[in-house]
């Protein structure tokens, strides 16, 4: 769990003044002593700001979703679902039969272009997230049967066709219909390296992501109390140049994915500088999919005796470079480790690896290479571009596969084109994915998590075209009613993970690795910084950030 935020080192030096920025036309340059805003260091800024993607997911997507779109409901303190009373004034279960949900918007909630949030923007979201491959979670919303609209689309009721007792975590970070309905490039665009409209205490001033900044300026068309900064910085340096930068007081605060070394810088510097940190776990857990959708794959023993060749404890002391993530190993199937309902359910290895691969017909001469009919085991390893730790851990499954004698590669491909195309099964056939090493996120309802990852591919009512399949293209006609069961409240969550980790464990299809997490580093200049709700990221707080002097 999420640690509370404990001042450590002592003394504070006087900061140098910030070096000039050039300015833009019309704006003047304001001394350091008088800047309103708070500076945040963070690892990277690049695009790809889609938060309802899994290629999307990082610490600066979360930041931005929180100031920038609108949500009906947040995650309290707690964990809970709160209803953010900035966009609905009331959201409730009306009807039973058929079961809706009835959302009552404020009408003045709009977004920056003057535009109304209404109805159009919750059917733009349902239809994207239950029609598209590579999106979060889509279990909660193909159950939605219809949106209707009403008062001018400032009432909402979204007809489910079964109870579903999460419908909580569902429309939050709300994007504008009316500019990406029909913009170029359609769904896989949407947001790739800018927020064409906006709906929160900030709004965009500058998004330059060469130059590794992003400025959040208040905005002046919230219809809510206003955030008392003027100003929040994300700026992009490797870990050293960002603990530099809160030595000299340049950066206010630090929000990294911080390896082994970082981590003893910052303990150094804490020594010399009054400074605060805390470990934030993501909504992600890093996981190997053994893709039974892949024709090498599709046998039980091959991806049980891959599985066991590798070793585990190394991928995740790989992946985690000795930092925070390392204390989050995720020994579940669909629960993360911060999150409370965590249990161990990882059994110990079962089946000799080269006992199954041989039943499985394969055979390696002394010291060579696996063969099945004089050819190779030759494997495929995914994961998707330029994204950490994803490349490393699946460099290093090439590497332990290797030395047992399966010859590996690993493919990285830009993101979207991983999650939107090479993993779903429109993927051409001639170049499949064997292990795919991707992010499992956990969006709130823990139950959709686990009928999006494992559950099986549902058809459309009216017979439309089918929804894309899960990552891995698992499906198991055994353990689908209990999935379903989970979804829709007729068995507890807890009950149902009690018959479903045991088989999806004995599958081979999934080896969760660990939870991402970041380093929260905060000076005193900060004030009212902390972790943030569960998976709310530390910027979601940020409306009631200030700037003091010391």
């Amino acid at each position: 769990m999420v640690a509370a935020l404990a001042l450590v080192g002592a003394g504070c030096t006087a900061a140098p003044p910030l070096p000039l920025v050039p300015s833009t036309p019309g704006v003047t340059v304001v001394p350091k002593e008088k800047q309103n805003e708070v500076v945040v260091g963070v690892d990277d800024v690049k695009g790809g700001y889609n938060p309802h993607t899994l290629a999307g997911q990082s610490s600066v997507t979360t930041a931005l979703s929180a100031l920038l779109l609108p949500s009906t409901f947040r995650t309290d303190a707690d964990g809970s679902p709160k209803l953010d009373l900035d966009l609905v004034v009331s959201a409730e279960v009306t009807s039973a039969d058929p079961y809706t949900v009835t959302y009552t918007l404020r009408r003045d909630a709009s977004w920056s272009d003057s535009a109304p949030i209404a109805a159009e923007d919750f059917v733009y979201l349902w239809q994207r997230m239950r029609e598209e491959p590579g999106v979060v979670d889509p279990a909660g919303y193909r159950l939605i049967d219809d949106i209707a609209s009403r008062e001018g689309g400032k009432v909402v009721e979204v007809v489910f066709d079964k109870p579903y007792p999460g419908w909580r975590s569902l429309f939050r970070n709300l994007l504008p219909a009316h500019l990406l309905k029909d913009a170029p490039g359609g769904w896989g665009a949407a947001l790739a390296d800018s927020f064409p409209a906006t709906a929160g205490p900030f709004a965009v001033r500058t998004l330059d992501q060469p130059r590794g900044e992003i400025i959040l300026e208040r905005s002046d068309r919230f219809w809510e109390a206003p955030p008392a900064l003027d100003r929040v910085i994300l700026r992009r340096a490797n870990q050293h140049d960002t603990i530099e930068a809160l030595n000299t007081g340049d950066d206010q605060v630090a929000l990294i994915h911080a390896d082994a070394i970082a981590v003893k810088d910052i303990d150094e510097l804490a020594k010399t500088r009054s400074l605060a940190s805390v470990v934030v776990p993501r909504a992600e857990v890093v996981q190997l999919l053994f893709r039974p959708a892949s024709p090498r794959m599709q046998d039980l023993r091959v991806r049980t005796a891959v599985m066991n060749l590798l070793d585990r404890d190394d991928l995740i002391a790989t992946g985690t470079r000795s930092g925070p993530s390392a204390g989050l190993r995720a020994d579940a199937q669909v629960i993360p480790p911060s999150k409370p309902g965590h249990l161990p359910t990882m059994p110990a290895k079962a089946g000799d690896p080269v006992l199954l691969l041989t039943e499985a017909g394969y055979t390696r001469p002394e010291g060579g290479q696996w063969l099945r009919d004089g050819k190779p085991f030759e494997l495929t390893i995914a994961a998707p571009a330029g994204i950490e730790p994803y490349v490393t851990v699946a460099n290093r499954v090439q590497r332990q596969l290797s030395l047992s004698g399966i010859a590996a590669r690993v493919l990285t491909t830009p993101p979207n084109q991983l999650f939107g195309q090479d993993l779903s099964d429109t993927a051409p056939s001639n170049e499949p994915v064997d292990i795919a090493v991707v992010p499992q996120v956990d969006t709130g309802d823990s139950a959709a998590v686990l009928a999006s990852t494992f559950g099986c591919r549902p058809s459309p009512e009216d017979g439309g075209t089918p929804f894309p399949a899960n990552l891995s293209g698992f499906c198991d006609q055994a353990v689908q009613p209990v999935i379903d069961q989970a979804l829709s409240g007729q068995v507890l969550l807890a009950d149902a993970l009690r018959t479903i980790e045991p088989i999806l464990w004995q599958q081979a299809v999934s080896l969760p690795l660990f939870q991402v997490a970041d380093l929260l580093v905060v000076l005193p200049e900060a004030e009212n910084v902390s972790a943030g709700a569960p998976f709310a990221g530390p910027l979601s707080t940020a409306r009631s950030w200030r700037r003091v002097e010391r």
